[in-house]
């Protein structure tokens, strides 16, 4: 068997000739282990700085043209509206509207699933909640 080469950015190893080493670093699963791995010991401005400094899609800049013939709506000319407006008439509109339940809802029973043993050999995480809930532990901190 022959010599093998070893690529530690792809942790690949495969038999050592000329075509195979220069098929192999020029493939691109080799070129974007190799960037990933050089980027991990650069800054992060730095990679800001090159990643606004590139060119958008065109794949981007055409969907964002298509857009814009579809919706050709500019921001100066939607209404200014404030949160405390839109509640407002949201409470409005929501006490005004008749309600559709004309019926109470009711509280389901809690039973256990046919077959399962009595409740007191139950472990408690399968135990029913009490009627009013779990009580709450003040002193409890979780973390």
């Amino acid at each position: 068997m022959g010599k093998r080469y070893f690529c530690d950015y792809c942790d690949r190893s495969f038999q050592d000739n000329l075509h195979n080493r220069k098929k192999h670093l020029n493939g691109l699963q080799h070129l974007k282990a190799k960037k990933l791995w050089y980027d991990m010991f650069r800054d992060a401005a730095a990679i800001l700085l090159d990643e606004q400094n590139k060119r958008p899609c065109r794949k981007f800049l055409l969907t964002e043209e298509r857009r814009a013939r579809e919706w050709p709506l500019d921001v100066t000319e939607l209404p200014e509206v404030h949160v405390e407006d839109w509640l407002e008439k949201r409470a409005q509109r929501l006490s005004s509207a008749p309600s559709s339940r004309a019926e109470p809802i009711r509280a389901t029973v809690f039973q256990y699933p046919v077959g399962w043993p009595p409740v007191q050999e139950l472990p408690p995480s399968l135990r029913a909640p009490p009627p009013g809930g779990w009580p709450l532990q003040p002193s409890v901190r979780w973390g």
